[in-house]
């Protein structure tokens, strides 16, 4: 590990010097591109060690981002589950809202040392592309972001916010117009000019050194979640929970506790309207090795290893793939990857903030859904930490507008997973 996370983390010396987690990963690109990623993992190898790198790094998270973000000890929900305790890793705190400022402001940092003068990405749920849109501000730098149509309807709040930051934001229109074609087409922008701007990928995925890199950027979130949780419990979680799409604000929170198998690791996954249905974005629990952006992955594919379209309530969970280290992580068993329906994200949307006062992104409600069904069958000894990897400003007029706040009042007739869960949580209170 670098000293980016000042070797407190051990990720078990991967990817390889081909950029593998076991069978996953890699670089499959074309030639011209491939240099560019030499290139870039060449410099990313040199500035991880740098001490300026990282002192500009560091004082960033703690002046600009608001770092040490803080852990929250949820005590009403876990009173109202009745089992363990649920503390919350509160990245919905970060400046922009969201974990993804971790790794965009050491990509601009990169970019910047490199001599480039745009920045490009993609975005789903518009919290990748508002955080590479502030820190390209931040540092003189011009921004494109290529976000889906549907998600440009969908998360208007964000797209006001890149704009208004000075990003130039590209509606892609075609396939399925979220967020797996909107990396497609910001591939194509930077095979056009690969020269004088570089592709910002938005999480632990794409062709090597991104997935590596991303997940670096994110350590911070795992080295002090680690510490604080010793500090406030005096040991280390009993379970962390994050969601899983890509994959970043998991790998992020995941990476400080690999080698702790006292910990056990909960990666979840969005199950859509239901794995039945195939209306699903399950790249682990579904998916079959393939390749997807430039990299070896589980993928929802069809017979002709083509991907598959993907659905997701959460518009950054619905990739038809994942980072290939959680892949890897998935084949050794030190994570468990489950899943959470949209249903249920938005009874956990609703819940943390009729319990908590903390609205959830619809990303992280997958995580606290998930994390409330563990937490009841536990003792109340143990502890679940969730990484709370977003707000949920971007997703409130959608969520109000198609599904009712009348529909998950206590009481209501809304074949609630957790056994009327809200009627519990108020019965409790």
């Amino acid at each position: 590990m670098t000293n980016l996370v000042n070797q407190e983390i051990d990720t078990r010396n991967l990817p390889d010097d081909n950029g593998y987690f076991g069978e996953y990963g890699g670089s499959f690109v074309p030639p011209e591109l491939q240099e560019v990623m030499e290139e870039v993992a060449a410099k990313y190898a040199e500035i991880s060690q740098d001490p300026t790198f990282i002192e500009e790094l560091a004082d960033l998270h703690e002046h600009y981002t608001g770092r040490p973000s803080p852990i929250f000890h949820a005590r009403n929900l876990s009173r109202a589950v009745g089992g363990a305790q649920i503390y919350l890793k509160r990245e919905d705190l970060n400046h922009t809202g969201a974990h993804k400022i971790n790794h965009c402001l050491g990509e601009v940092l990169l970019a910047r040392r490199m001599g480039k003068r745009k920045v490009i990405a993609e975005t789903g749920a518009g919290q990748h592309g508002v955080a590479l849109a502030t820190a390209a501000a931040l540092m003189g730098l011009e921004c494109d972001i290529y976000m889906g149509e549907v998600d440009v309807m969908k998360e208007a709040p964000n797209v006001s916010r890149m704009k208004i930051l000075g990003a130039r934001v590209i509606a892609v229109k075609s396939g399925t117009r979220t967020l797996k074609d909107a990396v497609d087409e910001a591939f194509k922008a930077y095979l056009r000019d690969p020269v004088n701007q570089i592709y910002c990928i938005g999480s632990v995925v794409g062709p090597h050194p991104f997935p590596m890199m991303v997940r670096d950027f994110q350590a911070v979130i795992g080295v002090e979640a680690r510490k604080q949780m010793m500090h406030m419990t005096g040991r280390l979680p009993d379970n962390v929970v994050a969601c899983v799409g890509g994959g970043s604000n998991a790998m992020g929170i995941f990476s400080a506790f690999l080698d702790d198998s006292s910990v056990r690791l909960y990666g979840v996954e969005p199950a859509g309207m239901g794995l039945e249905t195939g209306n699903h974005a399950a790249s682990i629990t579904c998916g079959k090795p393939g390749i997807l952006h430039g990299f070896r992955t589980l993928l929802i594919q069809n017979e002709k290893g083509e991907p598959l379209p993907v659905y997701s309530i959460a518009s950054g969970l619905d990739y038809p793939g994942v980072g290939p280290q959680h892949c890897h992580l998935h084949d050794i068993k030190r994570v468990q990857y489950t899943t959470i329906t949209d249903r249920e994200a938005v009874e956990a949307f609703y819940a943390l903030s009729r319990m908590e006062g903390i609205i959830p992104a619809l990303e992280s409600s997958h995580a606290v859904a998930y994390a409330a069904k563990l937490a009841e069958g536990l003792d109340r000894d143990e502890t679940v930490l969730v990484n709370l990897s977003g707000r949920g400003d971007k997703d409130i007029d959608f969520v109000m507008q198609n599904y009712p706040l009348a529909d998950y009042e206590p009481g209501a007739e809304s074949g609630n997973s957790y056994k009327d869960f809200l009627s519990r949580i108020q019965s409790r209170r």
